[in-house]
């Protein structure tokens, strides 16, 4: 036998705990007293014990004894119940109220058997609050023993306070069983993951402008449909539904209407490239190579410096939240207003290029995703003619040089003119 606890203990509230949880949470007290038949020692709640004092606040005798097995019950005390108890973790311990302290207990895991003796538990309920200088009023003892599991039992009743407690753990409906206990927890986590799913289901609706996207708009999370929907979500759900000759007609003409944009069509490299594109040929040189534009968009003189002001989505009713449930107490996502800047200039021939090579990719909704994408940012403020047209070829419109590029070009620099730094430019990739 060894006694890990012995001399005096604090309490409050007439209680104190025998924990293994490593987390080191409290079960409620009516829920550690469930279905007993004893009221002294609440045994409910696997892994924990709660027990019962007299006194309401102050220090009682308490002794802490780990036996091989069974100890024969001494006479002298009073009050006297039996629980069965196993420890949930290697780390079990005696806690006062509150966590203020403990003492290790060093019991393995295994089945035990717990007798809860007291002595002078009226005397302690008496005198409700015990001071330093006042004779200990009540002590208990607290015994464990290896032993398989049977139903709590009341030995011995001789206090008033502990007749009180007795009734009113038999006024306890029985715990939950472990399989109940499992299923409550596998039903609070599908309401939970639920309320999850409902959460984002609520804010992907609202960034894909109202309605969900289809399954071939989510397999083209790849691409830049992201940043194309806050200028016009309608225009990717029609794209994404659309077949996919639409979709290489849009990502063929975006190609070169961004070209049309920059400037850049009456440069050899790139109109071979545009007719590679009609053709449904590989892009040639320098376009066959990841570096090759950008390398050729420095060293060649021909290119002009055309830039226009970065386009900015209209502007929308920020994201709000739905009212939170009673197990959802937090919203997790929350947009706010867009904060009033300046736009930069942008350099087109930079925004121009990424869109040939979108248009060439294998897969028809990424390139007309990503190709529109580059096209409305080379057109820059004038984004909204131009997707005009990409909506007029996916009503069946045949492409036509829109009134807007025949008249002018976008440009509102002098080619000689050197970039400043806040002018916006993709690198290779896009």
């Amino acid at each position: 036998m060894r006694r890990p606890v012995t001399g005096e203990v604090h309490v409050h509230y007439g209680q104190i705990y025998v924990q293994s949880d490593p987390d080191g949470t409290n079960s409620g007290f009516g829920e550690a007293f469930a279905g007993q038949s004893g009221g002294l020692c609440g045994a409910a709640v696997p892994g924990a014990l709660c027990m019962v004092t007299g006194l309401h606040t102050g220090s009682v005798g308490f002794t802490v004894e780990v036996h091989d097995e069974a100890p024969p019950p001494a006479p002298e005390w009073e009050d006297v119940v039996e629980v069965s108890f196993r420890p949930v973790s290697e780390d079990t311990s005696l806690v006062q109220w509150g966590g203020e302290a403990a003492w290790a207990l060093e019991l393995p895991v295994t089945d035990y058997r717990v007798r809860y003796s007291a002595r002078g538990m009226d005397q302690g309920r008496d005198l409700d609050t015990r001071t330093d200088k006042e004779p200990q009023a009540d002590r208990y003892l607290l015994q464990f023993w290896p032993a398989p599991p049977r139903p709590d039992r009341v030995i011995r009743e001789t206090a008033r306070i502990a007749a009180y407690w007795h009734g009113y753990a038999r006024g306890r409906p029985a715990p939950p069983t472990p399989e109940q206990r499992a299923e409550a927890e596998r039903l609070a986590r599908q309401a939970e993951e639920r309320a999850a799913e409902e959460r984002r289901l609520h804010y992907e609706r609202w960034q894909w402008g109202g309605r969900l996207p289809g399954e071939a708009l989510r397999g083209a999370r790849q691409s830049n449909v992201l940043g194309l929907l806050p200028f016009d979500s309608d225009l990717v759900h029609t794209l994404g539904a659309a077949d996919p000759e639409v979709q290489h007609t849009v990502a063929l003409l975006a190609a070169r209407r961004a070209c049309e944009a920059a400037g850049l069509t009456d440069l050899p490299w790139v109109a071979g490239a545009l007719a590679a594109l009609e053709a449904g040929r590989p892009l040639p040189p320098p376009f066959d190579d990841p570096a090759g534009p950008w390398e050729t968009l420095r060293s060649d003189p021909r290119v002009p410096d055309t830039t226009v002001l970065e386009a900015e989505p209209p502007e929308r009713a920020p994201y709000q939240p739905p009212p939170p449930g009673p197990d959802d107490p937090y919203a997790v996502v929350e947009t706010f207003p867009r904060t009033p800047r300046a736009l930069p200039r942008i350099s087109q021939p930079h925004y121009a290029l990424p869109a040939v090579v979108a248009a060439a990719g294998p897969a028809p909704l990424v390139a007309a995703l990503d190709a529109v994408w580059h096209a409305l940012n080379t057109c820059g403020e004038h984004y909204p003619q131009f997707l005009d047209e990409i909506w007029a070829v996916c009503a069946g419109a045949a492409p036509e040089t829109p009134k807007w590029q025949r008249e002018s070009r976008p440009t509102d620099r002098m080619p000689e003119e050197a970039p400043g730094p806040d002018e916006a430019r993709p690198g290779p990739g896009g």
